[in-house]
């Protein structure tokens, strides 16, 4: 479950607007001749439209509202006036805001600022008795029905953007290094669970002018991918980086509660692969945290372990910044040459 301060998934009900009745109505004006049919249009109904801003982070605005209604298209009136057109209502909606049908049917990707989507679009205006008059019909005594509302339920699911997702057990140290390496603020404390909700930072490369994003999500544990813990929660937001930062602790503590360093890393990516077997295929850097805590012997036995993997290796203590620099410029590179991540549907 979300909670109430960062909201990444919500149903809500949208309504296009009616349009608007056309108008049957005779012109009866002194020196007209014989008058005539001078019944307006009505006017179009207004669409619903989500738009992404930057200016949103979360969709918690629409969790208290979740009824979207657009105005409806104005009459037709005599003396052949059209109704005015009924206003859209226009939906702000953070970047990287996926809509989807209940039935799990992918609409849009909003995964850009400004991108749009019309949801719903607004019913015909009705024509008025003026536009059916010919020279044989001179007098049409009916007018053309307007097209009515239409109304979905759907799906709105928010998918964090970041070029980088920190991979890790609870307490593997990734609000930490965040909160070392970037200005977000996540909360740290010796239990589990204390990231409830993903944070995003943006890093400095060490020397170089250019920065990348990073995320750090909810801790994984194992049956993450059928919703164990804050599992789903993290899976979502972790599809769209291209590069996953994996965390595997040091710290002694952790064999006795996780397994050792080799069994934790091949959990989460069993996890990964059970949500969609291509993230665990995404390229990874393996950091070993906590480096402070460990015998030299200890680290030297876990860098072989991954090393031997093909997997870029490093250790680094986010509470000294030892190794810190070496992270950032290797996880830099990694984004470098990594390809964009395809988001499944």
């Amino acid at each position: 479950m979300s909670t109430p301060s960062f909201i990444d998934e919500v149903r809500v009900f949208a309504r296009s607007g009616a349009g608007g009745t056309g108008m049957v109505s005779f012109r009866r004006e002194k020196f007209v001749h014989k008058g005539g049919p001078s019944g307006g249009d009505g006017g179009r109904g207004g669409d619903v439209v989500f738009v992404a801003t930057t200016g949103r982070t979360t969709l918690l605005h629409l969790r208290y509202h979740p009824h979207l209604r657009a105005k409806p298209g104005v009459n037709g009136r005599s003396s052949n006036k059209h109704g005015a057109r009924g206003a859209d209502k226009v939906v702000e909606v953070p970047v990287g805001t996926v809509i989807s049908t209940l039935a799990g049917e992918r609409l849009a990707d909003l995964d850009a600022d400004g991108a749009r989507f019309v949801a719903v679009e607004g019913g015909i205006g009705g024509k008025g008795n003026a536009r059916f008059a010919t020279s044989t019909r001179q007098a049409p005594d009916f007018a053309l029905p307007p097209g009515p509302a239409v109304e979905v339920e759907l799906r709105l699911e928010l998918k964090l953007l970041a070029d980088v997702g920190l991979l890790g057990f609870p307490n593997a140290g990734k609000s930490t290094l965040i909160s070392r390496l970037s200005g977000a603020k996540p909360k740290v404390a010796a239990y589990p669970f204390t990231t409830l909700t993903p944070k995003l930072g943006v890093v400095q490369v060490p020397g170089e002018y250019r920065t990348f994003v990073m995320a750090d999500i909810p801790g994984l544990i194992e049956g993450a991918s059928e919703g164990a813990g804050l599992g789903l929660q993290f899976l979502r937001h972790v599809e769209r980086c291209s590069v996953l930062l994996h965390l595997v602790s040091l710290d002694p503590m952790e064999d006795d509660i996780h397994g050792d360093a080799e069994a934790r890393f091949d959990k989460i990516n069993a996890e990964l692969r059970k949500f969609d077997p291509g993230l665990a295929e995404r390229p990874q850097v393996v950091l070993l945290s906590k480096m402070d805590l460990a015998e030299p012997g200890r680290l030297r036995a876990a860098t072989a372990v991954f090393e031997a993997r093909g997997l870029p290796t490093f250790a680094a203590s986010s509470v000294t910044g030892r190794g810190l620099d070496r992270v950032v410029h290797a996880v830099a590179a990694a984004i470098d040459a990594a390809p964009a991540p395809e988001v499944p549907a």
